[in-house]
């Protein structure tokens, strides 16, 4: 039984994938725009990494060859372009990581290319991580006040202390970006995206 292509995606190979809903690339130009916009805070990014992500993508049928070119003494560069396949398994990867609240490297990922999706989708997933995050929070929360009560040292606690003030955080940011998802403030999707003079600048650096 083959496996889910889904199911074999790494965090970088999502941001590959997302990065040729954009256009065709090879992965020189992937590496250098990546950087350029600073997902490598994200996850640690290599040209190594990369390049063997990029084979795992072809391989697995959600990315393929379009062509190779060689300008000059630079080394050949061959260019891919996303398959349906590919093009489905972002979506489906983003719908999956964007509500759960175990995984948080993946779930920043999925939060940065949720625009992939229809707004009213990112709602509907965001709302169901908020339920869970309530949860967590309420745990958090309940579980320190109880160990005060029965003289738990404050010193063993501080781990808890902390998860409980980032989870109320999480929660009023992730209110804030509801309410501005709920209404128009917030341009939402590929079709929100301009071509701006910046944009491609920034893709033709990337591109020498």
């Amino acid at each position: 039984m083959m496996k889910d292509p889904v199911d074999t995606l790494t965090p970088l190979g999502v941001m590959v994938l997302a990065l040729l809903r954009e256009s065709d690339m090879h992965p020189y130009e992937m590496v250098r725009l990546l950087r350029a916009r600073h997902d490598d805070r994200l996850l640690s990014i290599t040209n190594g990494t990369l390049y063997h992500t990029v084979a795992r993508l072809q391989k697995t049928g959600l990315l393929d060859e379009v062509g190779t070119d060689r300008e000059g003494n630079r080394p050949e560069r061959t260019t891919y372009t996303l398959t349906d396949a590919g093009r489905d398994a972002v979506v489906a990867w983003v719908r999956r990581e964007l509500p759960r609240v175990d995984r948080e490297t993946d779930f920043r990922i999925a939060l940065a290319e949720s625009h992939n999706l229809e707004r009213a989708d990112v709602v509907a997933l965001l709302r169901e991580r908020r339920e869970a995050l309530v949860a967590s929070h309420a745990m958090h929360r309940d579980g320190l006040r109880k160990a005060h009560d029965k003289g738990v040292p404050a010193q063993v606690l501080v781990e808890v202390e902390r998860q409980e003030v980032l989870l109320d955080a999480e929660l009023r940011w992730l209110d804030s970006l509801l309410t501005r998802l709920d209404g128009d403030a917030l341009p939402w999707g590929p079709d929100a995206f301009t071509d701006t003079d910046r944009y491609l600048a920034q893709r033709k650096a990337a591109q020498q």
